[in-house]
């Protein structure tokens, strides 16, 4: 297990990347897919295997935008990246969702998924020999049988509830749901501590809320039982206490990154995440 307070250093001259958004289940932005084609093509002249996509799926009460910093020190290092736009509703139907973006994106694959994007990549991955690894940012690592709110409360230390606004609707078929939010003037506090203040004044105003029923359903699968996984536990976290995430990470024998930060982490700390990331590609795609 490693352990620190943040990651190496980068120089990130003016290289930010493009996204453009698409439907699958929901839209999600691909950054890169022709860039991918021509390293592709530029590999195979040279002899040379290309690097695996990387697929950043996120979790609740944000959106694609959360992976920016870290999407761009990815794209400097040479990798394709698709950032998932995750619909939010529950861990099957955004696995579907997720798996039609998986399967758009040809070659081997790194996943990753922060926070409850954990519990979608877990199942998203499952059976398909193209995930070569995943890799956990603060997330869910749930068994089959397990769900997001089970395991929350498993130790002590989330004060999530208390931060929560709650928004009850009535659906087409003229039952009820219940979304969640976090309340805005709680955000920075509960989710993103060692975020800007402006920073995450926009990302409160941003934050996409995730059906209650999403963290109530029963996890069916998990993909890092078979895959080699890598987990970065954030030591700071009032959304999924550190405790959690540490049974969670060594049960399933992941590679494991301790650092003092919020759950917000690849918001706070994208190069130590971005590095992670590339450490699960080269260890598993040569």
């Amino acid at each position: 297990m490693v352990s620190i307070n943040g990651g190496r250093k980068r120089l990130v001259t003016g290289v930010f990347s493009t996204v453009a958004a698409g439907a699958a289940f929901g839209a999600f932005a691909l950054n890169g897919t022709a860039d991918g084609a021509t390293r592709t093509a530029e590999a195979a002249d040279t002899g040379k295997h290309p690097k695996p996509t990387i697929v950043l799926e996120h979790g609740a009460f944000a959106d694609g935008s959360s992976w920016n910093g870290v999407l761009a020190d990815l794209r400097v290092d040479g990798y394709p990246v698709v950032a998932a736009a995750n619909p939010l509703r529950g861990p099957a139907s955004d696995a579907a969702a997720l798996r039609t973006v998986l399967d758009h994106v040809k070659g081997p694959k790194i996943l990753v998924g922060h926070s409850y994007g954990g519990n979608v990549i877990s199942e998203a991955a499952t059976n398909d020999p193209e995930v070569k690894a995943l890799v956990y940012v603060a997330a869910f690592l749930p068994a089959p049988g397990e769900t997001a709110l089970e395991l929350t409360t498993k130790y002590p230390g989330s004060t999530l509830p208390d931060a929560l606004d709650p928004a009850t609707y009535q659906q087409a078929d003229g039952s009820t749901a219940t979304d969640l939010y976090i309340r805005q003037d709680k955000f920075r506090h509960q989710f993103a501590a060692d975020v800007p203040a402006r920073q995450a004044a926009l990302m409160a105003a941003e934050q996409r809320p995730i059906a209650q029923a999403a963290l109530e359903e029963k996890a069916t699968s998990a993909a890092w039982k078979t895959k080699p996984s890598w987990d970065i536990v954030t030591t700071q976290d009032l959304n999924i206490p550190a405790a959690v995430q540490r049974f969670m990470a060594k049960r399933a024998h992941a590679h494991i990154t301790e650092v003092a930060a919020s759950h917000s982490v690849a918001v706070s700390h994208p190069h130590l995440v971005a590095d992670v990331i590339e450490k699960a590609a080269r260890a598993t795609v040569r």
